[in-house]
């Protein structure tokens, strides 16, 4: 049986993030007072006091210039919540941020968006489902309410 891990953004691509973000502004941080902010550095939800910074990030464009592909216009960025200072990552294998529903937006080895599926909660037959296309090469997990990405898996 194959199980499909959330993929959280890289140390390496959040140390840039730290630095200028993937629309050219440097970093602020802030202390969230109230916690609930879903974190891509660690694919959690934030607790009262953490320090952690909104920045904007490019999942599709930093995939698509490791693999040597142009997105084309399916290139986007938007808003993501991280830890201000290096974190540990996630502590769980579990997928991350459940029980709301999500966009499951599936995109192709050149980049290209190959159809979107809404889904309850994300889980092992949702992406059984969406990697049974074999030209499917990864998966970006969405929020239904905003659109922001929150998690990417990939096929193997």
């Amino acid at each position: 049986m194959t199980t499909y891990t959330a993929r959280p953004i890289t140390a390496v691509i959040l140390k840039e993030l730290r630095s200028l973000d993937d629309a050219g502004r440097g970093m602020v941080s802030v202390t969230d007072e109230e916690g609930g902010a879903p974190l891509r550095c660690c694919l959690r939800r934030s607790s009262p006091g953490e320090v952690i910074a909104l920045v904007s990030y490019a999942p599709l464009r930093r995939w698509a210039a490791s693999t040597g592909v142009d997105p084309g216009a399916y290139d986007e960025q938007g808003p993501v919540f991280i830890h201000a200072e290096a974190c540990a990552g996630p502590d769980t294998d579990d997928l991350p941020f459940p029980g709301a529903h999500r966009t499951l937006r599936r995109y192709s080895a050149e980049g290209r968006i190959l159809g979107g599926q809404l889904v309850a909660a994300p889980d092992e037959a949702a992406f059984r489902n969406a990697f049974d296309d074999p030209a499917v090469a990864l998966v970006h997990v969405r929020a239904v309410e905003y659109g922001c990405f929150l998690y990417e898996v990939r096929r193997g």
